[in-house]
């Protein structure tokens, strides 16, 4: 078997910016069709490793080297959107794109993601679940060979969840490209992903989803003891007490 070039190679990546370090050492490949999930706790450096993935960020100290034929497809936690604005999903799209897309290859990837009727719905409409849809439906317009997602469900109820996170592995199948997500529920993930990778600034731990389950530094970060002693693993819940940066760029 041919051994392929990594899409996305970090070595060595650390990063910090003017208050405190955020990253240290970070080292991983992220191969052709693969699934790679980050979890970690609030604070961790989850949104500064896709910033630094996606050229928004300069590594402070090693290299991340981007395959030449990369074509990344970035879908944000969300997008602010005037509420007033009579906006539908097609419009959308085609303000989402620096040129003209076909009708053709929209309605594809409406069809693809599941909302294949939503074309001409206004955006004030959808719920909470069309809207990641729609996210989803934008990166791929790009026609990607990598997509980038930030929480891709957060918000989404746990059943829409993991119809999302299947349809993630379904496209990855379909479309042949490779997915880098962060979650906040390695649970519901797991199934559709080959390879996790828990971070707090540094690495814990990376591998196979039930290994890193199994790993002490992951069940360290989401785990807690039961009065009779028994060790369980908890969902780790996202809260907002900390900002994004910003608005969401698609990467040139």
């Amino acid at each position: 078997m041919i051994k392929q070039t990594p899409l996305i190679h970090v070595e060595a990546v650390s990063y910090r910016n003017s208050q405190k370090n955020i990253l240290s050492d970070i080292n991983f490949n992220l191969s052709p069709a693969e699934i790679i999930t980050i979890i970690g706790p609030n604070g961790a450096g989850k949104t500064s490793l896709l910033k630094l993935i996606l050229g928004l960020l300069v590594p402070t100290l090693g290299r991340i080297t981007r395959r030449p034929d990369v074509c990344i497809g970035y879908m944000p936690q969300k997008i602010e959107i005037n509420p007033l604005l009579p906006l539908t999903v097609e419009g959308l799209l085609k303000l989402s794109q620096p040129q003209k897309i076909s009708l053709h290859l929209m309605e594809t990837i409406l069809k693809q993601v599941g909302i294949p009727l939503l074309k001409e719905q206004s955006l004030s409409t959808l719920s909470g679940g069309e809207w990641q849809r729609v996210l989803l439906a934008r990166a791929l317009l790009r026609q990607p060979n990598l997509l980038i997602l930030d929480e891709p469900a957060q918000g989404v109820d746990v059943v829409g969840q993991a119809d999302f996170y299947q349809l993630l592995a379904d496209l990855r199948d379909r479309l042949k490209c490779a997915i880098l997500l962060v979650s906040h529920d390695l649970h519901l993930v797991m199934a559709a992903t080959d390879h996790v990778i828990c971070l707090n600034g540094h690495i814990c731990c990376s591998g196979h989803p039930k290994m890193v389950m199994n790993d002490p530094h992951f069940q360290s970060l989401f785990s807690t003891t039961s009065r009779s002693g028994k060790l369980s693993i908890l969902p780790y819940i996202h809260h907002h007490d900390h900002r994004h940066d910003g608005p969401c760029h698609d990467p040139a």
